[in-house]
């Protein structure tokens, strides 16, 4: 009798368990995913008052800003894999809310003074090299 009785053991011989590898990273970096994705997709009217919304070119010296941009760039990377809704409820429940906090007079960016014509990309500027390192070569 096996030391290990009542347990589901596989026997010697069985195939080896099939170990499903994780998708690898569409975009290596918040930083990646902010720039190719966000700055590119959301061309808002940025500025102050009126139906303008808020954003600033250094998102990343903003600690809620680097969160909440992580969050729905993780999002992304796991939803994207779902063709039938994926995108849909990445939108509904990670873009809309996470980005409507950002792009808020009450957000982290709500002081900001910089400004954009709706259709243009937001303004970005690039963070220090080594603060956002590519995790697909990590």
């Amino acid at each position: 009798m096996s030391e290990l009785a009542g347990w589901d053991v596989e026997p010697e011989d069985a195939p080896a368990p099939r170990v499903e590898e994780e998708p690898a990273l569409y975009y290596g970096s918040v930083d990646e995913f902010v720039r190719e994705f966000i700055v590119p997709t959301y061309r808002r009217k940025i500025g102050a008052g009126g139906s303008a919304q808020r954003w600033i070119a250094t998102w990343w010296e903003h600690p809620e800003a680097v969160v909440r941009l992580t969050a729905i760039w993780r999002a992304w990377e796991a939803l994207r894999l779902d063709p039938a809704t994926g995108m849909s409820v990445w939108l509904r429940d990670h873009a809309d809310y996470h980005l409507g906090v950002l792009f808020s007079d009450y957000g982290p960016f709500g002081d900001s003074e910089e400004t954009s014509k709706r259709g243009m990309p937001l303004p970005y500027e690039a963070p220090p090299p080594e603060l956002f390192p590519d995790e697909r070569e990590l």
